[in-house]
């Protein structure tokens, strides 16, 4: 039976963004803003010839991704009824724009983890030997919410 290693990675408060939950019936339905932190769970059953799971270097891109699209970002959601009125702010310079298919936790969640596990790895070189299991997206020390998945699940096979 082979081996499975899981190799971490967390990035805190690397990313102060603002967006809304325009779906609520609460005070979220308005702009407001976290510092988001990341956390990323990497699994393979074979190491790398340094024996290593992953390369904690070779995440550099990755993190700056992460602080492209989201630090002093405004996130807008591509179904956001007043999608056009958001990205004016942009236009007019007063905010960076990170459009999103869906803003929270469970949306950013599940888009890191389908482009790090489609695009990043393979172009990265490890998509063979390496997935990404898990993607936590954190706003405050109390709310958190993560995608999960395995290789073995097939999501992403074409």
């Amino acid at each position: 039976m082979a081996k499975k290693y899981v190799s971490t990675k967390t990035y805190r408060q690397i990313a102060p963004c603002a967006y809304r939950q325009w779906r609520a019936s609460s005070h979220c339905n308005q702009i407001h803003g976290y510092a988001f932190s990341f956390h990323f769970e990497f699994e393979t059953d074979e190491l790398d010839a340094r024996n290593w799971a992953m390369d904690y270097g070779g995440l550099k891109p990755l993190k700056g991704l992460l602080e492209d699209w989201f630090d002093h970002t405004l996130l807008v959601a591509e179904d956001d009824p007043k999608k056009d009125e958001l990205l004016r702010l942009g236009e007019l310079g007063l905010a960076k724009i990170t459009m999103v298919s869906k803003t929270g936790c469970e949306g950013i969640a599940d888009f890191l983890y389908e482009y790090i596990n489609t695009i990043f790895l393979p172009s990265y070189g490890e998509a063979e030997r390496l997935w990404c299991s898990r993607v936590e997206v954190r706003e405050t020390d109390s709310n958190m919410a993560y995608r999960q998945g395995h290789r073995e699940d097939g999501e992403f096979a074409s």
